[in-house]
């Protein structure tokens, strides 16, 4: 838990010979995965450099960070526990990891190819989240205030060898974090269960032929060296968690230093969305030129467009599944997923299909 102290500052300008003390506040951020992956990256360079930036703009109050990412403090299985419990006062949450705990903030894992566009997506998730009672609920019932929230550029399929046509992934084991296994089914392949941390030692290993994953995890996790082959898919993007603060240690931080903290997790929000959006293409590039030189050198194809639509009906209604599951554990599944499609549709989006028909 974070703790005060009193730093003396120097003089200030207007009044030379007067003193003023900044409050400094001690607190511990951490994340389960390497600060290399962008939205891990973003959490020092824009929500923490923005909550400086801000606090430095009135002079009360400082925060002295201490940092703990990469997995130095905890594994992708308990990044939620670890915000809970105090482990971090400020952590990233990894929902995709959290089905049973979080089982709202899946429901755009349980309707893809609805969206490829990152910053509406993350807006259509901030606006439930501040007006959904039974999404706010889900995430603060487990001592955690969401600060901001994180998403994933384009899924596509990245693989040992070369895939044609969907019929190829017929027996294929490959890689995906999570309920994100659900994708494929309807394929033949079978999803192993992981995460960008684990990917690279699993395709390498033979635990799995390739892995469903993301251009901006993907290029840092350096998974293109055993995974060459890239098949575009356009899968669609997904909500994959917050970043939050431990309710305990929300509660004793001053005004100011909250304010500075929303301000900042909204900047972060908007960037991180931005970022995706705009680094999502030049990251296919970047791994034809670094593994142009390997055998077989990184190779990108794409999935014809018919069975990119066989992908899409072969899938059984898993938006149905899950909301009725959902239902039966006495959430509005059925009422969350028609307003997050709502959402992207009056956003302009155009799903694939509507998973919510006939809810």
């Amino acid at each position: 838990m974070y703790r005060l102290t009193g730093l003396l500052m120097g003089a200030v300008m207007a009044l030379p010979t007067a003193a003023y003390a900044v409050e400094e506040i001690e607190l511990t951020v951490a994340s389960s995965h390497p600060l290399a992956i962008p939205w891990v990256g973003m959490i020092k360079s824009h929500f923490m450099a923005e909550t400086d930036r801000l606090l430095a703009e009135k002079g009360e109050y400082k925060i002295k960070w201490n940092e703990a990412f990469g997995g130095s403090l905890y594994k992708a299985n308990a990044t939620l526990t670890s915000v809970q419990e105090g482990v971090t006062d400020i952590g990233w949450v990894f929902s995709f990891l959290e089905g049973a705990k979080l089982p709202l903030s899946q429901a755009s894992t349980y309707a893809p190819f609805s969206t490829a566009n990152p910053p509406v997506q993350l807006k259509v998730m901030g606006d439930l989240l501040e007006n959904n009672e039974a999404f706010k609920k889900e995430w603060e019932q487990y001592n955690l205030k969401v600060l901001g929230l994180t998403g994933t550029d384009d899924y596509d399929i990245y693989t040992k060898k070369q895939i044609t046509g969907v019929a190829d992934l017929n027996g294929m084991k490959l890689s995906a974090p999570g309920v994100l296994g659900q994708w494929l089914r309807g394929t033949g392949a079978n999803a192993v269960d992981g995460s960008l941390p684990t990917f690279y030692t699993d395709i390498q290993t033979g635990v799995s032929d390739g892995v469903l994953s993301l251009a901006l995890g993907v290029l840092p996790a350096k998974l293109y060296e055993v995974a060459p082959y890239i098949t575009r898919v356009r899968i669609g993007t997904a909500f994959s968690g917050a970043v939050a603060i431990n309710k305990d240690s929300w509660d004793g931080l001053p005004e100011p230093v909250q304010q500075a903290m929303v301000a900042a997790g909204k900047f972060y929000t908007e960037a991180h969305g931005k970022d995706l959006l705009e680094r999502h293409e030049a990251a296919f590039g970047k791994m034809v030129e670094l593994g142009k030189g390997q055998n077989p050198p990184v190779t990108i194809s794409e999935l014809p467009a018919g069975d990119r639509q066989k992908w899409v009906d072969s899938l059984p209604d898993i938006a149905g599944e899950w909301a009725a599951d959902a239902e039966s554990r006495g959430l509005p599944g059925k009422a969350f997923m028609k307003a997050y499609m709502d959402g992207l549709r009056a956003a302009g989006e155009k799903p694939a299909r509507d998973w919510d028909k006939g809810m």
